[in-house]
């Protein structure tokens, strides 16, 4: 029954984005043409009820642990237990819930410019390739994430800000609003905010760090803040020129249960090291 629930939970959420998007790329951007059911779209869909059914919970559960070794070690106050709710330790968590927010938020977003980073190089670079691999990319492309890629994410934003004491609540929220945040970014749109281009992240910044034009290669890994992508070096947003050209040279496999599997037969055949031309 829970299961089932879940179910019809995604599958609304899948169809209220789908008409959001719908209205955003189609009737109000002016991204490039093309097809409702374009090429890969059921794999993506696939990769949205996995991620919400499968992945969602085991994050969940492992998120939990620290908390739950915190409150064994005892770093917790007994008043905090018999209330019956914990709101963090230390420090940190006596701020108002506000300025926690604003710290959490930039925190996690550093943590996620890093984490994506390290998914370009190396041995990471495979499972992260399944997210590029998308041609015709839109708002859905957001999507495909394989799960340890998505898992690892997760986990390394969220972790070491609750062992900081931070509010968890306030943390947990990240995962959420920033998700539905990277969906907007991939939208089929030519929106780069004007005079904001340089600080929040945009589609045309993020579409950037898509496409296949090797100056855009291993750039633009903010989620949230350029900021980041301009101290260390890694800021591309050519004024008068949008990204296109999107996708991975090596090849992908294009079923969603192919692309679970290519990161590993990758490995396997000796291993992708970063991005090729």
């Amino acid at each position: 029954m829970k299961q089932d629930k879940g179910f019809f939970w995604a599958l609304g959420g899948l169809v209220v984005l789908s008409a959001l998007f719908f209205v955003i790329e189609r009737l109000v951007g002016r991204g490039r043409s093309q097809k409702v059911f374009r090429r890969g779209w059921l794999t993506d869909a696939t990769y949205w009820f996995v991620t919400i059914l499968l992945t969602k919970p085991v994050v969940q559960l492992m998120i939990l642990l620290p908390v739950a070794a915190l409150i064994v070690m005892k770093v917790t106050t007994a008043d905090i237990l018999r209330e019956g709710h914990y709101a963090g330790f230390g420090p940190l968590s006596r701020q108002s819930v506000w300025l926690q927010a604003v710290q959490i938020y930039v925190l996690v977003d550093l943590i996620g410019y890093w984490v994506h980073r390290l998914f370009h190089g190396g041995r990471w670079w495979p499972f992260h390739a399944v997210h590029h691999s998308s041609e015709e990319l839109d708002w859905l492309g957001a999507l495909r994430v394989h799960p340890l890629n998505d898992l690892v994410n997760k986990l390394t934003q969220a972790t070491p800000v609750l062992l900081l004491g931070y509010n968890p609540t306030v943390t947990l929220s990240t995962a959420p609003v920033l998700t539905l945040y990277a969906i907007f970014l991939h939208a089929n749109v030519n929106w780069d905010f004007g005079p904001l281009r340089s600080v929040i992240a945009t589609p045309v910044f993020h579409r950037w760090h898509h496409s296949k034009d090797r100056a855009a290669w291993d750039k633009n890994f903010a989620g949230l803040l350029p900021l980041w992508d301009i101290v260390f070096g890694t800021y591309y947003m050519p004024r008068g020129r949008w990204p296109e050209n999107f996708g991975i040279p090596e090849p992908m496999p294009g079923g969603f249960f192919g692309q679970l599997w290519a990161p590993f037969a990758w490995r396997k055949r000796g291993g992708a090291e970063g991005r090729k031309s």
